[in-house]
C-alpha cells in the first residue's frame, strides 16, 4: 500500500522547486567525474569517491522527492472551519497570557521553527479536531503548558 503524503499547494511548490535545482546539479556533479577521472587511479583519487558520494546523495534526494510528488495529496487551506484538520491554522493562548500560532500539516512539510507543526506530533495530535474555545495541553520535557484555541483558520 503506498502512503500518501500530505502537503500544502506551498509545500508541493517548494519540492518541485528542489527537484528542478537537483536535476540541474547531476551536470556540475557529472563534470567533477569526469575531471576526478583525469587525474589517473581511481581507487586512491579522494575527488572522484567525494564525487561519486555526492552524486550518490543527489541521486537518493531526487528518488526521494519524485516518490513524495508521484504520492501527494494536496491539502485544501483551512477554511476557518469549526474544527481544527489538517492545513488548519491554529492560534493558541496560554494561561499566562502567552499567544503561539502553528499549521497543522503533513510530516514532509513540518517546520517547528516556522509554526508548521506534523499531524503526527504531539502538538498536532493534541489540535486535530478540537474546537475553537477548547483547552488543550501540551506536554514538552521542559514543562506542561495548557493553551486555549482561540482562532482558527
Amino acid at each position: 500500500m503506498k502512503k500518501q503524503f500530505h502537503l500544502t499547494q506551498q509545500g508541493v511548490d517548494e519540492l518541485k522547486k528542489e527537484l528542478a535545482e537537483l536535476i540541474a546539479l547531476r551536470s556540475e556533479i557529472a563534470g567533477r567525474i569526469k575531471t576526478a577521472r583525469e587525474f589517473g587511479d581511481l581507487s586512491e583519487n579522494m575527488e572522484y569517491s567525494a564525487a561519486r558520494q555526492d552524486q550518490e546523495r543527489n541521486e537518493a534526494r531526487i528518488s526521494e522527492v519524485e516518490h513524495i510528488l508521484a504520492n501527494v495529496q494536496v491539502i485544501a487551506p483551512g477554511k476557518g472551519g469549526s474544527k481544527v484538520t489538517l492545513g488548519s491554522t491554529v492560534k493558541l493562548k496560554s494561561d499566562a497570557g502567552k499567544t503561539k500560532e502553528f499549521q497543522v500539516v503533513g510530516t514532509v512539510e513540518a517546520d517547528p521553527l516556522n509554526g508548521k507543526i506534523s499531524d503526527e506530533s504531539p502538538i498536532g495530535q493534541a489540535l486535530l479536531g478540537k474546537k475553537e474555545g477548547e483547552k488543550i495541553e501540551i506536554k514538552t520535557p521542559a514543562e506542561t503548558t495548557s493553551y486555549s484555541i482561540v482562532g482558527i483558520a
